[in-house]
């Protein structure tokens, strides 16, 4: 770090033991804000600590003068305003307390004696891989031990659930008995796995292109990698400024983003992700903390310092089917329109004064449409872009994960982080993961602009860090001299969310093929008890979310509706090589030959005033998935053997304008 920020360092994040976040910007401040930061297990100290110091010299040659100047920005806006801020006590959690809480939004409250809301919650269990039960087993060891210390009525048995063995079954059905077997077999059964899976592609090779896996659980791979020692050889970045290029590979199935499930099968996903993001963790040897949501005072405002659900909900009101929140629309579209070639946009700050009053402006006039952009300066719109965005009751990133988004800095390899974040960004919820991507999404406008204003990615992740990490209503406790690290940790992050926003909003193949498992399951009203999951658990591996080929049918003629287009179906001879995109060519081709609304036929095939980008995608409906938006690259008849029993409907692109 330069002089310029070192200075600021010690007058903004002086070091303190054992500090309040009051404490660590100025002890005369009531409304204090703070970085977070999860802290690893002092088992896997060493080797993370010496990830992180190589990371932070390649960093040294990347001013943080930006990072710097922001908190201290933040901290003079919140000491003008401290009257208007509300900080709540956070409860610390009894011993169990926190595994009791993880298991009841993992889905299996019921592994806890208590109903739960779906009766086929433990359906849930027969999708997981071994390192997915093996991550659910722990945290109901530690339950039921903190339960049994505390002389309470006893929890159900783990050996009942997930099938340690004893004395009187070893016989019959001829297992070793083991303490955890779960975990044992991972550890013994990784030989096997290698002989027929190639996860060398996981170490670095800087400059060049890598393969993401996504066919395979993150949590399944650290372990193939764990066993092999790979990871000794990934630690060292030599280039802070060099980002590796990952490729996401497409297999017979197609990508998923979010946005191409529906919102039933995507209200699984953020429960399937958080376990396999626990199982992640643990064979990292990172521990998973989550924060209790804080309660702040409420305010009588209509836009900033409102909840974004609360915003989502008024704003939708008057715009059906809002994702985000319409002030940031304004804010950011203002932006793109004038302030994009602004040099330093973002860093140079407005007149707080001006801010404060555009604010009262935005709170009387946004809704009524009198408020006039085109009179505020762009970095006074800029600073109440930050300003919103510091102000929500909850931070962007949720107050129980925004621990787990800074832990990421402290993971090896840059890889398993991207996975880390891909999984997190999965369990926001969906008005914050929407929001989030918007954010996103102009700030990599800003960075693509780089030559006129003068802001590259580390620029702007150093200033969109502090106003994305701390947050008021958190309180938190960073150690002694841990404050340089945190910072350039915390602006990595960003950096990496902007630069890789595309891969960290797929959905894993593996999580899918849960989705898909989870439904089949729920169709068939399985009566689970402890013997059945027993049993299924035992069934449990890496590799059964492969796709089975059927080599008996090597084409099948199907039927592909368009019910706002035609009024008969076309049908589809599939073979191996059939894709969605030639079915869809298919079906403009027949279109086109038939004559059929000639008129907007030929709209339909233009789409941005250009042939080439279609507005027709394909659906699969019902079976063992709720909608999906498939991939135009998936291979049609393994879909098929998938998912024999769904529907195919082509629908028009939302995204392009209506014809019908």
């Amino acid at each position: 770090m330069d002089k310029r920020g070192s200075r600021m360092a010690r007058g903004v994040l002086a070091p303190v033991r054992a500090a309040s976040c009051a404490q660590l910007l100025s002890s005369s401040r009531h409304c204090p804000w703070k970085m977070n930061q999860l802290p690893p297990k002092s088992a896997v100290a060493s080797p993370v600590s010496e990830s992180t110091n190589s990371r932070g010299e390649a960093l040294d040659s990347l001013s943080m003068d930006s990072f710097w100047l922001e908190v201290e920005n933040i901290k003079q806006s919140a000491e003008a305003e401290q009257e208007e801020c509300g900080l709540a006590d956070v409860k610390t959690q009894e011993e169990g307390e926190a595994e009791a809480e993880w298991l009841q939004d993992a889905g299996l409250a019921e592994l806890l004696g208590e109903p739960a809301g779906d009766k086929d919650n433990l359906v849930l269990l027969s999708t997981l891989t071994r390192t997915q039960a093996a991550a659910v087993q722990r945290r109901l060891d530690t339950y039921s031990r903190s339960r049994r210390r505390r002389n309470k009525h006893p929890v159900r048995d783990v050996r009942d659930i997930f099938a340690a063995s004893s004395s009187q079954d070893t016989s019959a059905e001829k297992e070793e008995p083991s303490p955890d077997p779960l975990w044992h077999n991972l550890r013994t059964s990784n030989t096997q796995r290698t002989e027929t899976q190639d996860y060398s592609c996981t170490v670095r090779n800087p400059g060049k292109e890598e393969v993401f896996n996504m066919d395979v659980a993150y949590s399944e791979q650290a372990a193939v990698l764990l066993k092999g020692s790979f990871l000794s050889e990934s630690r060292k970045l030599k280039d802070g400024n060099a980002l590796t290029r990952f490729k996401i590979p497409k297999g017979r199935l197609g990508v998923t983003r979010i946005g191409d499930l529906s919102a039933q099968d995507m209200k699984k996903i953020p429960t399937l992700a958080l376990i396999e993001l626990t199982a992640l963790c643990d064979i990292l040897g990172f521990e998973l903390k989550r924060n209790k949501a804080a309660k702040l005072k409420t305010t009588e405002k209509r836009l900033f310092g409102v909840p974004l659900n609360t915003l989502l909900e008024n704003d939708q009101k008057l715009l059906p089917n809002t994702k985000v929140p319409l002030l940031l629309q304004a804010l950011l579209s203002c932006l793109e329109k004038r302030g994009l070639e602004t040099e330093g946009i973002l860093r140079v700050s407005g007149s707080q004064t001006r801010i404060k009053s555009l604010e009262q402006k935005l709170e009387r006039d946004f809704y009524s449409g009198l408020f006039r952009w085109d009179d505020v300066h762009q970095n006074d719109v800029s600073g109440l872009l930050k300003r919103f965005i510091r102000e929500l009751p909850a931070p962007l990133l949720t107050a129980e994960y925004l621990p787990a988004f800074a832990a990421v800095q402290n993971i090896p390899d840059l890889k398993q982080r991207l996975q880390a974040l891909n999984l997190l960004i999965l369990i926001l919820p969906e008005s914050n993961r929407n929001t989030l991507k918007a954010l996103l999404e102009f700030l990599s406008k800003v960075v693509a602009r780089e030559k006129n204003n003068k802001m590259n990615l580390w620029n702007v992740s150093t200033v969109m860090a502090p106003n994305l990490f701390m947050h008021k209503g958190l309180p938190n406790k960073i150690p002694e001299g841990k404050e340089k690290q945190l910072a350039e940790g915390a602006a990595d992050v960003v950096r990496m969310m902007i630069h890789y926003q595309d891969l960290l909003w797929t959905v894993s193949s593996f999580l899918v093929a849960q989705v898909r498992k989870l439904n089949e399951s729920n169709s068939r009203r399985y009566q689970f008890c402890d013997k059945r999951i027993k049993n299924l658990l035992r069934k449990i591996h890496a590799d059964k979310d492969k796709v089975e080929k059927n080599q008996g049918e090597p084409s099948k003629v199907v039927k592909v509706h368009a019910s706002l287009l035609l009024k008969d179906s076309l049908e589809v001879h599939l073979n191996n090589a059939t894709r969605v995109a030639d079915v869809l060519r298919q079906f403009q081709k027949n279109l086109c030959q038939n004559g059929w609304n000639i008129v907007n036929t030929v709209n339909l095939l233009k789409c941005n005033n250009s042939t080439e980008c279609t507005n027709l995608l394909l659906y699969e409906v019902g079976g063992n998935i709720g909608e999906h938006c498939l991939d135009p690259d998936t291979y049609l008849l393994d879909l098929y053997h998938i998912n024999p029993h769904a529907e195919w409907i082509i629908k028009q692109n939302p995204s392009c304008p209506r014809m019908f």
